[in-house]
């Protein structure tokens, strides 16, 4: 239960801050759609969708399974950006830039923490070798390391998830951008199939092989 509160709050965070970042990359190369429809705002309430932000991230974290989610898409009209498929690489990239970034600074309190109080990522070994049961007396640096350290992980999990190259991710328009104009348009055909697309690549475990080595460098860092 512990551990299922925690990611549900830092998931709407990552998710939050994601968002924000894709509308202010949008307002920034030109478009305002997402400004005036207010989604360029770290108010979570603004980014809500409640399958992909509560439901769904609720039933991997009572499972044990990885915990990632989305919101609501942020609204962009190409008509507003000077150069479509260029700036849309830069406005599907921010999202997980931001998250990248969440996860970096994170990951170095942690390593400072550790730094300055050993005992700290001690306690974080104690709570998850001990299948997220509090270790007894647990401190407040103690406790804010174990809060980092799911701070990395969830940015990270949605980081690798957005990534994929396939519509409605971001990494589809991330690909898009870079490709040359003749494959780009080839590959934007593949658009109705996205989703199905998505949906079976997770279901034969590409985001599992994704992640776990980054799960193993992450503890590597943090108790190595």
């Amino acid at each position: 239960m512990i551990t299922t509160i925690i990611s549900l709050f830092i998931l709407l965070f990552a998710i939050t801050i994601h968002e924000a970042a894709h509308g202010w990359a949008a307002y920034r190369l030109g478009d305002p759609t997402a400004r005036l429809a207010g989604r360029v705002t770290l108010n979570p309430l603004a980014h809500i969708d409640i399958f992909g932000t509560v439901i769904l991230p609720l039933l991997l974290a009572l499972f044990g399974a990885p915990v990632f989610g989305w919101a609501k898409p942020v609204p962009v009209n190409p008509n507003f950006l000077r150069n479509p498929r260029k700036d849309g690489f830069w406005i599907s990239l921010a999202g997980p830039a931001a998250n990248v970034l969440a996860a970096l600074s994170a990951l170095l309190l942690i390593v400072i923490l550790k730094l300055v109080s050993p005992v700290t990522t001690a306690a974080l070994y104690n709570f998850l070798t001990s299948r997220g049961g509090l270790p007894p007396g647990l401190q407040p640096l103690q406790g804010l390391v174990i809060i980092l350290f799911y701070l990395v992980l969830i940015n990270t999990y949605l980081v690798a998830f957005n990534l994929i190259p396939m519509y409605p991710l971001d990494g589809s328009g991330v690909l898009e951008g870079l490709l040359p104009d003749r494959l780009a348009d080839s590959y934007a055909r593949l658009r109705p199939y996205g989703f199905l697309i998505v949906i079976i690549l997770i279901s034969v475990g590409l985001l599992d092989l994704i992640i776990r080595p980054l799960q193993y460098l992450i503890l590597a860092i943090i108790f190595f």
